[in-house]
């Protein structure tokens, strides 16, 4: 038998006329199932797909030209060989069967020798398909699932664990400095390391797991009733099988690693793409956070993103050290979570960048990973290393201030730190972009300012322009009151200093802050004058 899988399902009204196919395939040794009447035909190719489907044509209910063209509309996992059997032979019934979607006629009385011959013929059929299927279906250089095949199986794979409530996740891949394996030992190099990353991650995924070339380097894995924990361990096992390994170029042992980011479906994920995007921005954050590593989309903060408002882009020539705030203080990893909680209750911040020996950025400590500790045994006592976040995204003060506007446009956090040959100087967050774009919308005729003949006391102005009670400024205005501003707010920083008292230091601090946002603004209409409007 040349075909690979024989499955037949035998519809007929005609207990007789069945046993008799049946009789006839079975001995030539096709699996057979019985059925009927259409409706129940139907119902079992939904459960398990034949590759054959003979059919009677005159049934009661639904004849067998319906059931083809049901057959033909409904999505199958391969294709189905459909034998239409009547008694008719007029050229008129042979359109109308072929027109429904019928592969073949049989005529009654079906002889055995003409059945059998007739199911060899669909056999190649059969198998021509499967190839070409098989084609469209696996990425031709890795061989793993196509793009469109793996989101084909993952539309599939998540209407089936959303019906059955199961869990299911989803992890994207991505070779780091791919394109630097391709510069430096030429493509052919570079397929050789995507066909063995694929052969690596695909030794390491389950019989019910799916894994697809997403495009490019990027590949992506499709964790049937795994959880997001379940999906952490798969991708950290994996990571170290990709970062272990060594890739063979001629004389030359190349060592590669991988980043990873993980997102589970959750209740209100809006379909595969979701999903997808979700462990994508997770991917993102791993990649700018030092790569080689695993990053869950939990681990991201509440969703959100910024706009430009249709007008031309404010962040054109702009680098972090000109957009960014000031770090105020670090903390150390050999810290205790104790002091640790004392520094941030006492500078009013809810996260910190945390350093090492070196004084060089090695992770981030919030409030949140404090909280974490809180019911563990000696949290108090423990090291700041060892409850800190490691994957820390951060970029040099002279990246440009559009690239980290488009990171925090699609992924989930809200800040990025900025460093200085890898020693943390700044923050840059929603806030500090927003501020950014709002003074250059002033500053090119598009803002909000005060009304004319406001009071010129800089805290009246505030309270003014808090309560919307704004007329346009020109950049230079706009400059004067941030100008008077900035003095009232010295004052008041001199006068809480000579207090002499450590209670003020939150007052210090929150004053400090606000004058370098006021010079941020002041920086950011002085480019008024030098590319005036």
């Amino acid at each position: 038998m040349t075909v690979a899988w024989p499955k037949v399902l035998i519809v007929d009204d005609d207990a007789g006329q069945r046993h008799l196919m049946q009789e006839m395939l079975s001995r030539a040794g096709y699996e057979v199932r019985n059925a009927e009447d259409a409706n129940a035909a139907l119902a079992a190719i939904e459960e398990d797909c034949p590759h054959y489907l003979l059919t009677d044509w005159l049934m009661p209910g639904m004849t067998g030209v319906e059931l083809c063209r049901q057959v033909r509309q409904l999505e199958l996992p391969h294709y189905l060989y459909v034998f239409i059997i009547t008694w008719k032979s007029e050229q008129s019934a042979v359109v109308e069967g072929l027109s429904a979607g019928a592969d073949d006629f049989l005529v009654k009385p079906i002889r055995a020798d003409e059945l059998l011959a007739r199911m060899q013929t669909g056999a190649r059929i059969l198998a021509l398909e499967r190839r070409l299927r098989e084609m469209a279906r696996i990425d031709p250089l890795t061989g793993v699932l196509s793009r469109r095949a793996f989101h084909e199986q993952a539309e599939r794979e998540l209407r089936r664990a959303s019906r059955h409530r199961l869990p299911l996740s989803c992890v994207m891949i991505d070779i780091d400095y791919f394109k630097k394996v391709n510069d430096t030992h030429g493509h052919p190099a570079g397929d050789t390391v995507l066909r063995e990353l694929g052969q690596i991650l695909q030794a390491n995924c389950r019989g019910g797991d799916y894994l697809g070339r997403y495009g490019g380097e990027e590949f992506c894995a499709l964790l049937t009733e795994t959880r997001e924990e379940g999906a952490l361990v798969w991708a950290e096992r994996a990571r170290s099988a990709v970062h272990e390994g060594r890739i063979k170029l001629g004389n030359t042992a190349l060592a590669v690693s991988a980043s990873f980011g993980v997102a589970e479906l959750l209740n209100d994920t809006a379909g595969v793409s979701a999903l997808i995007d979700m462990a994508d921005q997770a991917l993102l954050v791993a990649k700018q956070s030092g790569r080689d590593r695993v990053v869950p989309y939990r681990a991201l903060t509440d969703a959100g993103s910024l706009a430009m408002a249709g007008v031309s882009n404010p962040f054109e020539g702009v680098v972090a050290r000109n957009v960014m705030s000031a770090v105020v203080a670090c903390l150390r990893e050999d810290e205790t979570v104790g002091q640790a909680t004392e520094f941030l209750l006492r500078f009013r911040i809810n996260s910190c960048p945390v350093v090492d020996e070196q004084g060089k950025l090695s992770g981030v400590l919030s409030e949140k990973d404090v909280i974490a500790t809180l019911t563990e045994k000696d949290c108090w006592s423990k090291p700041v290393r060892a409850v800190m976040q490691r994957n820390v995204v951060s970029y040099e003060e002279e990246a440009p201030v559009k690239a980290i506007y488009d990171f925090l446009c699609r992924v989930s956090i809200r800040r990025v730190v900025i460093v200085h040959d890898g020693v943390p100087t700044g923050i840059i967050s929603r806030g500090s972009l927003l501020r950014w774009y709002s003074n250059w919308l002033t500053a090119h005729g598009h803002g909000a300012a005060l009304t004319e003949g406001a009071d010129d006391r800089p805290e009246l102005q505030c309270k003014k322009l808090a309560d919307g009670q704004t007329s346009a400024l020109t950049p230079r205005q706009h400059m004067a009151y941030a100008a008077r501003t900035i003095a009232h707010e010295a004052t008041a920083l001199q006068q809480a200093l000579a207090t002499g008292s450590e209670d003020c230091l939150p007052l210090l601090i929150d004053r400090a802050s606000r004058i370098q946002e006021l010079v941020n603004d002041v920086l950011a209409d002085s480019r008024s004058f030098i590319n005036p409007a």
